[in-house]
């Protein structure tokens, strides 16, 4: 069966190292990130300082996201999803509190949206709005990236989306502000989801019953699990028949080891 793959992302929280030649990481400012605290709870991540891109190198960055989509295609994928969540690229360039840009891509909403627009148009323009869709999460604030308007950033972005007819729009529920972590907040996801024409998708600490819960009282048109199912291979069966689920290890989410936190989570033995 194929799938959805992702058109491309680009994070400023990296460290020359793993660019190209040593390069910097690419970024809508040259602020660097503060040293972080790894999943461990013992290890801290030091990060390089990001370029601040130009404003002539931007239409290169956002036909590297058409050539993706293109690729993805070519490489039999259904669709692409357009990262633009979690403090990636897009991301930096929708928060006002990472975007210091001066220039047609800083300042105003609308300005901190051209970006994110722009690419979503190229996209469209070189596979079709019918293979397309988006997440989002402007209510986060991963790796730094936060915004002071979150709310108005969601319904700008769920309106301006509406003109390209993309398939669907994925959203990160405003509860999930960092990696990990369940809060109490006063925002909820039901404008974005109102004003969003098309399907509109939702993820961020779901269960069993948060998931049918949001379908059945129309919140949602679908739910997306990520660290359950990673724990979970046959999670979609668990659900049916409401069984008990694996917990994940977060330390082991991100290692480069090709079977531990990967394949080595147990199915279950019998149906219960």
């Amino acid at each position: 069966m194929t799938k959805y793959g992702i058109a491309l992302t680009i994070v400023k929280c990296s460290n020359v190292a793993f660019q190209p030649n040593g390069q910097a990481p690419i970024s809508s400012t040259d602020k660097p990130l503060k040293p972080q605290v790894r999943a461990n709870g013992i290890d801290v991540a030091t990060f390089a300082p990001p370029r601040r891109l130009e404003t002539d190198e931007i239409p290169s960055i956002i036909n590297d996201f058409r050539i993706a989509a293109r690729n993805a295609i070519e490489a039999g994928f259904d669709g692409v999803e357009i990262h633009g969540a979690h403090g990636y690229l897009i991301d930096q360039f929708l928060k006002d509190q990472v975007n210091d840009r001066t220039d047609k891509y800083g300042g105003s909403l609308e300005n901190r949206c051209r970006f994110a627009v722009e690419v979503v148009q190229a996209v469209v323009d070189e596979i079709g709005a019918d293979k397309v869709g988006i997440r989002l999460s402007p209510f986060a604030s991963y790796s730094e990236a936060a915004d002071s308007n979150p709310e108005v950033l969601g319904m700008y972005m769920a309106n301006a989306l509406n003109k390209f007819g993309i398939v669907y729009c994925h959203v990160v529920e405003p509860r999930m502000v960092k990696l990990g972590e369940k809060f109490e907040t006063p925002y909820s996801l039901r404008p974005m989801r109102d004003a969003f024409k098309g399907t509109f998708m939702v993820a961020g600490g779901y269960n069993r019953e948060d998931g049918n819960n949001a379908i059945s009282t129309g919140y949602a048109d679908l739910v997306a699990y990520g660290r359950i199912f990673l724990s979970n291979p046959d999670l979609p069966r668990r659900f049916e028949i409401d069984a008990p689920l694996n917990k994940y290890n977060r330390e082991t989410f991100y290692i480069s080891d090709p079977v531990i936190g990967y394949s080595d989570y147990p199915f279950l033995q019998s149906d219960m």
